[in-house]
């Protein structure tokens, strides 16, 4: 089975995941904008759909307790997740998930509708929300804003970028009620902007994976302004433009 991403940069996420500032700050973020939504739920059991690596379901099933299927399309990144000893780990297709109606409390998948071919995406909208129990909760993170297409972007095989309309529109359509839904990674946007569309078309390089460590120093500056977004959105407000989105949605009963 071919993958949808890039399959060299199974490894180059590998290596920075648990440390990479990038990480760190969208981690931070995604908890402080779900857990107000978790209170009094309890998760039986929850999907990742699209894992790559697992380390995101790992730290669910370690940390929270969570029993969290893992799920990814391909083989390069579930050879990672039972490196690591991620419990559960199934090969499969966002778009036809292998599960039956109604099996989880918690569907989650980050960074995955971005990978689809144009138009595959209202597929994978509805397996969520088929698998989803009624009431249960979605979590989705996407690229977004077209104009924030880069070399990175080229490398990893993403093939579409969605605004918060768009993204709404999509999860409304599926069956899914939509609690919360905010840009993300909002604060370095200038600073996207600028490399995004003046220097890498200066340079002229071919398409390269983003996910490379830096200097200490640099990985803390980069992380800042993540942490300030995460006390943001964790008092409730959402902000207005940026590089990602999440969104969070429950499954109409």
């Amino acid at each position: 089975m071919s993958g949808l991403m890039n399959p060299a940069e199974f490894a180059n996420i590998a290596k920075s995941e648990k440390s990479f500032w990038w990480y760190r700050g969208m981690r931070s973020i995604l908890f402080r904008m779900l857990d107000p939504f978790l209170a009094g739920r309890s998760i039986g059991r929850a999907l990742e759909a699209g894992c790559g690596t697992g380390y995101f379901s790992r730290l669910l099933q370690t940390e929270r307790g969570w029993p969290v299927v893992p799920l990814d399309y391909s083989w390069r990144g579930l050879c990672y997740a039972r490196e690591m000893g991620v419990e559960r780990a199934v090969q499969g297709d966002i778009r036809e998930l292998p599960f039956a109606d109604s099996a989880f409390d918690l569907v989650m998948s980050l960074d995955v509708l971005a990978h689809l071919p144009l138009g595959d995406e209202h597929l994978a909208a509805r397996e969520l929300e088929r698998v989803l129990a009624p009431g249960g909760l979605l979590v989705v993170r996407t690229s977004a804003l077209d104009i924030l297409r880069s070399r990175h972007s080229q490398f990893a095989f993403e093939r579409q970028r969605f605004t918060r309309r768009r993204l709404m529109g999509l999860m409304t359509g599926a069956g899914v009620r939509v609690l919360r839904c905010s840009y993300v990674n909002s604060l370095l946007l200038p600073v996207a902007l600028a490399r995004f569309r003046v220097w890498e078309p200066l340079l002229r390089r071919s398409p390269a994976s983003g996910v490379e460590p830096v200097a200490p120093w640099l990985d803390r500056l980069l992380y800042a302004p993540l942490g300030l977004e995460a006390a943001w959105l964790g008092a409730g407000h959402n902000l207005p433009m940026g590089q990602s989105l999440v969104l969070i949605g429950e499954k109409m009963v």
